[in-house]
């Protein structure tokens, strides 16, 4: 019989990324027992119903009893609050990881409350969609999608190895990075451009009720697609926004910056300026396409394996 990769893995939190990783796990046999914790009493009866954990608990304490590895997957600024719960609980050589997708906060936050005998190695799964809760998660949610590690300094290379080892298994690429240059990089990939969907999005809703319904109405493939990023989980965003402040102050420097260039470029009739930059743009998009990160086809990005699979109870 072959042997699970995680005797006894814990996920903390059955949100769209928690569910899919226990989906994924479940899928894969790479737990022995798998533990499913969340706060809310009707998600922990919704875990119960869709039959992807073996064990559900509205305890994080609990469910890390025993735990080989546990994977917090909660909203960024309650991290350290479930890591206090948790660390106490942790048996010797665990390993406590996490999600989110703001990495230096989190390793502040959550590192005073591990102890000597386990070990800390954050992630961040580079994937998700703008659908929440037990019933959004899907097992094929990180197939040749991006997980960035981000290993204190001094971390033990087991311990990081096997928190690579598991994203692996669960169908994603994986690279290590600092957490500092990891908030860096995804303050422009992620970050940003989520601020600016919310803002061009706020703005139609502040638009003179005629307009804002034809707005809705007539909506072209951008606008659209800015809707789709602007109804992600807004606690979520909440939090990223303000535990990594710096790096999305930076990025948003630059970013009116460049605005700024392209203002004036339409405001003098400049095309070739115009021309210039949105070539430029055309092929970091091609780019993207190369990767394998994102399909040619005209489908406003929006791949039928990313989209949620809803399962009966």
């Amino acid at each position: 019989m072959i042997q699970p990769l995680v005797p006894r893995l814990a996920i903390i939190g059955a949100g769209l990324i928690g569910s899919s990783l226990a989906r994924a796990a479940r899928e894969k046999h790479l737990a022995g027992t798998l533990v499913v914790a969340d706060a809310d009493p009707a998600v922990c009866d919704r875990v119960r119903q869709l039959g992807f954990a073996d064990v559900v608990t509205q305890d994080a304490g609990e469910a890390a009893d025993g735990a080989d590895i546990v994977v917090v997957a909660v909203p960024v600024g309650a991290s350290g609050k479930v890591a206090e719960v948790v660390g106490p609980r942790l048996k010797a050589g665990a390993i406590l990881s996490d999600v989110g997708s703001v990495k230096g906060f989190v390793v502040e936050a959550m590192a005073p409350h591990v102890p000597a005998h386990a070990h800390l190695i954050p992630a961040h799964p580079v994937a998700g969609t703008e659908f929440s809760g037990p019933d959004a998660g899907f097992a094929t949610l990180f197939e040749n999608r991006w997980c960035i590690v981000t290993p204190p300094e001094g971390a033990a290379p087991e311990a990081v190895a096997r928190i690579v080892g598991l994203w692996r298994a669960a169908g994603a690429n994986v690279e290590t990075m600092s957490a500092q240059h990891h908030d860096l990089v995804l303050a422009i990939t992620s970050h940003v451009p989520h601020l600016i969907a919310y803002n061009i999005v706020g703005t139609a809703a502040h638009l003179e009720e005629t307009l804002t319904s034809e707005v809705i109405k007539f909506s072209a493939g951008g606008f659209r697609d800015f809707t789709r990023i602007a109804s992600s989980d807004p606690t979520m965003w909440r939090d990223v926004f303000l535990t990594n402040r710096d790096a999305v102050l930076e990025m948003l420097g630059r970013f009116t910056e460049d605005l700024t260039a392209l203002q004036r470029a339409i405001r003098y009739g400049d095309g070739d300026v115009l021309f210039e930059h949105f070539a430029r743009t055309r092929a970091i998009r091609r780019s993207i396409i190369e990767q394998g990160q994102e399909t040619a086809a005209p489908d406003f990005g929006r791949r039928a394996a990313e989209k949620p699979k809803h399962e009966d109870s």
